[in-house]
């Protein structure tokens, strides 16, 4: 039942971040079709890349910590990217280049969210893996 909850709670944070994430994007899809002005849209992409970050590093260090060491293997490059962008100063969006960088701004997100999805979907898996493991072990 343990790891089942464990499982859940992946699941649940997979998705907070799939939400930040595609939160940025819509961000970015209001300015490039003028529905925001670049300051607002750049505060609120702002707003949510620090709780990002920190919510996939607790990701990764609970898959390290439960012992699932394949998932928290695949956690690490998406990690290794975001830390190196806060030490390099550039996980903020920018007011003033934001329209210079947009495509860049968007792939780099939709990237993400692909990476993201992929989690998912094995998080799903082994979850469903998980629970069936667990009732059928109350059968017997």
């Amino acid at each position: 039942m343990g790891d089942v909850l464990a499982w859940l709670l992946f699941f649940f944070i997979l998705i907070a971040l799939l939400v930040m994430i595609v939160f940025q994007l819509m961000c970015l899809a209001d300015l490039e079709f003028d529905y925001i002005n670049p300051y607002d849209s750049a505060s609120r992409i702002n707003k949510v890349v620090l709780p990002e970050f920190i919510t996939q590093g607790i990701l990764c260090l609970l898959f390290l910590v439960t012992g699932h060491w394949v998932m928290s293997l695949l956690c690490v490059p998406y990690l290794y990217y975001n830390v190196n962008l806060y030490l390099r100063r550039q996980h903020f969006v920018d007011v003033t280049e934001i329209f210079n960088l947009l495509n860049w701004e968007k792939k780099q997100r939709l990237f993400k969210l692909g990476y993201i999805i992929l989690l998912l979907f094995m998080c799903l898996f082994w979850l469903i893996y998980n629970a069936l493991e667990d009732d059928e072990e109350h059968h017997f």
